[in-house]
């Protein structure tokens, strides 16, 4: 009961290849393939830039306001 042997796994992807046919499986293995290679290249770029020190703060910035920005305070009616 612990492991299926490989007949069991034969059958399993017969009945996959039936349902979903060796086109789209072709193409789901291209995507995904595409998808880790993208998030491997993500990752190599980011180690590249300066290191993070999670203590360390952020200084504030003044926003620029803009032309079409109204800043306004909402006060309780009395």
């Amino acid at each position: 009961m612990g492991s299926f042997s490989i007949w069991h796994w034969l059958i399993v992807l017969l009945v996959v290849v039936l349902i979903f046919g060796t086109k789209k499986l072709k193409n789901v293995g291209s995507d995904l393939g595409s998808a880790v290679k993208g998030f491997k290249d993500g990752m190599r770029d980011g180690s590249a830039d300066t290191p993070v020190n999670p203590n360390a703060q952020v200084p504030h910035q003044q926003k620029s306001a803009d032309a079409g920005t109204v800043d306004v305070e909402a006060k309780t009616k009395s």
